[in-house]
Formats: structure tokens, C-alpha cells, sequence
């Protein structure tokens, strides 16, 4: 039966100290009979132990932190790979051009960097967010999913739900919970005409305003079930005219600014 780390360490400390103050002390009243020496010999002794102990609780505790840190490396690996198999049957059930999602992902995150954010959590978590931004359409039937042609009012209003599906999901799986900004938010609108909730402005979480244009952009570039690809300058237009009523204007000016650059950084083929 193997010992838990915090019992196996407690039980290496005690063995050490015990033997450390056994024989120490054997060896003091061995070599030493002056009273001062001995008095010497035992602070001596003291800071040694302090120092020896102090030692091999660093060692103990670093090598299971250490373990501690490769299980949860694996772990998030395991979670990266579940993602993307997510990933892969949503894409291939709903038909999207090849690479969809890894294209807006990149995007997004490319965008996030230069609105200026750097730190790494936070951008892993926007990356998560955007590969998982259509998860809740696998609670839509196919028949409207990837329906050719316009949806009706009644399928409409089912596809509106996939965002609140998706919050459903991924607010119960603590991993993904930060990420949950872009699957629930992304078709929120600035002036306040979205769905699900009706967000409007800074209301709408600043990741998922970075994705919407994005998505859009892809949307409209590559040609899907229902319509043809858009040339890329009509695109580029219908994103500047939809500033300040389908997009934040901030976001729209920082991806028509740099928009060869975030186009690049989804490695795409046109």
C-alpha cells in the first residue's frame, strides 16, 4: 500500500530527525568533555539540523510538486484533445469550409494580442472560447442546422438557443467555465439587438466582441450551405458599415488596421 506524499514526507522528516539527534548526540558526548565545547558543539549541531531538514523537505516537496504538476500537464493535454475532437464533429456536422474553426481561432487570439493582451491565461482562455464558440449546436436538429436554404421564424428562434445551450454546457465543467465569454456571447450585438441576452456595448464581453467580427468575416469570405463566398473587399466593406451597430467601432478600426497581419495569422490558403 503506497503512502500519500504529505504522510510519506512527514514519515522521512521524523526518520531523519530522529537519527539526526540520536547519533549527533552519541558523537557530541564522544569527542567532546569541556562544558563550553559541548554548549558549542549543540548550537552547532542545531543549525545543522535546520539546515539538513530545511534541505530535504525542499527536495521532497519539489519532487512531488513536480509529479503533482506532470499529472495536471497530462490532464490539460487529455481536456486539449477532447476539445478538439469536440471541435471536429461539430465541424463536420455542421459542414463548415475546411479549417473553420481553427481559422477564427487564431484570428481571435491574434486580434486579443493587439488590443494588448499578453497575459497567457487569459489568451488560452479566449482560444478555448473560440474553438468552442458553436459547441450548444449540438443540441440543434440537423434539419435546421444545415438546412440550404433560409430558416423559417420557428426554426430561427431554435437555432437562437445554441448560445444559451452552450452556457448550459460549459458552465458546469470548471476547465472551460472562464472560457464561456465567446460560446454564449459571440452573437450579441453593439447596438443591443443580439441574442440571447439583448447585451449592448461594453455590456458584451470584449472577447466575444473580437470574435464577432471575426466569425462574420469567415462567414462571409468562404461559401457555406446555404450561400457563395463573398469577394474579400465587399467583406471588408459590410464589416466597416456594420461598425457601431453590429460591432464594437474600437474592435472593427484595430481589425481593418491590422488586417493583413491577423489574416496571417490563421495560415490561410486562399
Amino acid at each position: 500500500m503506497s503512502l500519500k506524499p504529505h504522510n510519506r514526507i512527514v514519515l522521512i522528516y521524523l526518520a531523519v530527525g530522529m537519527s539526526w539527534i540520536f547519533f549527533s548526540d552519541l558523537l557530541v558526548e564522544y569527542l567532546f568533555q569541556d562544558k563550553a565545547d559541548i554548549i558549542l558543539a549543540q548550537n552547532i549541531k542545531g543549525w545543522l539540523f535546520i539546515a539538513i531538514t530545511g534541505g530535504l523537505l525542499f527536495f521532497l516537496i519539489r519532487k512531488d510538486v513536480n509529479a503533482i504538476q506532470d499529472v495536471n500537464l497530462k490532464l490539460v493535454a487529455s481536456y486539449e484533445q477532447t476539445i478538439s475532437g469536440w471541435v471536429h464533429v461539430m465541424d463536420l456536422r455542421h459542414r463548415e469550409t475546411k479549417d473553420h474553426t481553427q481559422r477564427v481561432t487564431k484570428m481571435t487570439v491574434e486580434l486579443a494580442k493587439l488590443s494588448g493582451i499578453t497575459d497567457v491565461k487569459k489568451l488560452k482562455h479566449i482560444e478555448r472560447g473560440a474553438m468552442l464558440h458553436d459547441i450548444g449546436k449540438i443540441g440543434i436538429p440537423d434539419a435546421i442546422l444545415i438546412k440550404p436554404g433560409k430558416l423559417d421564424k420557428e426554426e430561427w428562434e431554435q437555432m437562437k438557443t445554441h448560445p444559451q445551450i452552450a452556457h448550459d454546457i460549459l458552465a458546469k465543467i470548471a476547465f472551460l467555465k472562464p472560457s464561456i465569454d465567446i460560446p454564449f456571447s459571440h452573437h450579441e450585438r453593439w447596438d443591443g439587438t443580439g441574442y440571447p441576452v439583448g447585451m449592448k456595448g461594453t455590456q458584451i464581453p470584449i472577447t466575444a466582441r473580437f470574435f464577432a467580427v471575426i466569425d462574420v468575416w469567415d462567414a462571409l469570405i468562404h461559401p457555406r450551405v446555404y450561400k457563395s463566398a463573398w469577394p474579400e473587399e465587399e467583406v471588408l466593406s459590410y464589416i466597416s458599415l456594420q461598425s457601431g451597430t453590429h460591432f464594437d467601432p474600437d474592435v472593427v478600426t484595430l481589425f481593418l488596421d491590422n488586417y493583413q497581419q491577423i489574416k496571417k495569422s490563421s495560415a490561410l490558403s486562399e
